[in-house]
This record gives C-alpha cells, structure tokens and sequence, in this order.
C-alpha cells in the first residue's frame, strides 16, 4: 500500500471551500481531513477530536517546543495549528489528507514538506464573493469590506500554489479537485514502484 499523498486547500473567505470540502469527501472514502488544534473554549455542540483538539495554551506552548505542529498562528488571543501526529497517521494509512489552511499556514507547512500539494480556490469575480459573503448573513458590511481586501491579498499569493480552482459551481470545483488528486497519484515515481 502506498502512502497517502498531503494536499492543501486554501482560498478567501466565504469563497466556499468548506461546501466543496463536504462534497469531496462524500465522493471519496479514502480522504483524511486534518482536525486542527486550537485553545479556545469549545462552542456548543463542538466535540474535542472531531470539530477541534481543545488544548490549553500550556500544553499547546508544549507542542510548539516539540515541533508538533505543521504550522501554528495566533488570531485574537487564541493558538491554532495543525497537529503533526494525525496527519501522518493518516498518511501512513494510505489516506490523503487535505488541510483546510490559510496562506501563512501553508508556507510553513510546505517548508517543512515540499513534497505538498497545494491548491487555491478562487471565486469567480470579486462581485460573486462579495454576495456570497453578505448572503452568509454574520458580517456587517465593514467587516465583509475587510474580508474583500484580505481577499485580493490572498489571491495575489495564488501564483505560489500547484494548482488554482475556480469555484464558479461546486460541482465544476469538486471535479477539478478530485482530477488533481488523481493526476498527483499517476506520478512515474508512485506509479513504477511495482516495475522496479
């Protein structure tokens, strides 16, 4: 059995990754998507190991020491980060595993693995995310403002990934994700291993 292969999603938000997540998985059992670490307090509803690992800052400062994570970074007082552990079990399992991450947390992580695949979901035009953004309906328009510009910051870093998927339907997007999957699974030195 070969190993699983690393793949990173990234994209702004509101531009529907999680909804083309969701239909990447239900098509595809041999997926692994990593549950990030983080020190907030759980919301309701959120369960420890599935929504979120739910550590203390002590014991995530702990893991940060001993490089425990791919890639780690504060937002408004609280850590998070993608454990190390869990993905390369999964990997190890023969599973692909996507991280769902930001453009920061995928530099790290891919200067730590080169060898990942990384793949940027865009919008289809900025007018688009923007109703995307206000038809989510939890933002004020000052807020979705911001989001628009730290958008277009975002993409203008699109140019360092493998891949750049637009999700003009999610229908279009999930097939071209899964493509990526499997052309990155026809590579000679996966594919020959049996030959040699």
């Amino acid at each position: 059995m070969s190993r699983g292969k690393l793949f990173i999603v990234s994209g702004p938000s509101g531009v529907g990754k999680s909804t083309v997540l969701r239909a990447l998985f239900a098509q595809n059992s041999n997926l692994y998507f990593s549950v990030s670490a983080t020190t907030r307090d759980p919301r309701p509803g959120e369960e420890d190991g599935v929504h979120y690992h739910f550590l203390s800052m002590d014991t995530f400062r702990e893991w940060i020491a001993k490089d425990e994570f791919l890639e780690y970074a504060e937002f408004v007082g609280n850590a998070y980060g993608t454990p190390r552990k869990y993905v390369d079990e999964a990997l190890d399992a023969g599973k692909d595993v996507i991280l769902d991450i930001e453009v920061q947390g995928a530099e790290q992580v891919c200067a730590k693995r080169p060898e990942t695949v990384t793949v940027f979901i865009a919008p289809p035009s900025w007018e688009e995310l923007e109703r995307r953004l206000t038809a989510r309906g939890t933002d004020t328009a000052e807020k979705i403002q911001k989001r628009l510009q730290r958008a277009k910051e975002e993409v203008l870093k699109a140019n360092n990934y493998d891949y750049f998927v637009v999700n003009d339907t999610v229908e279009n997007a999930v097939q071209e994700l899964s493509a990526i999957m499997i052309a990155e699974h026809c590579r000679p030195d996966e594919k020959m291993t049996h030959l040699v």
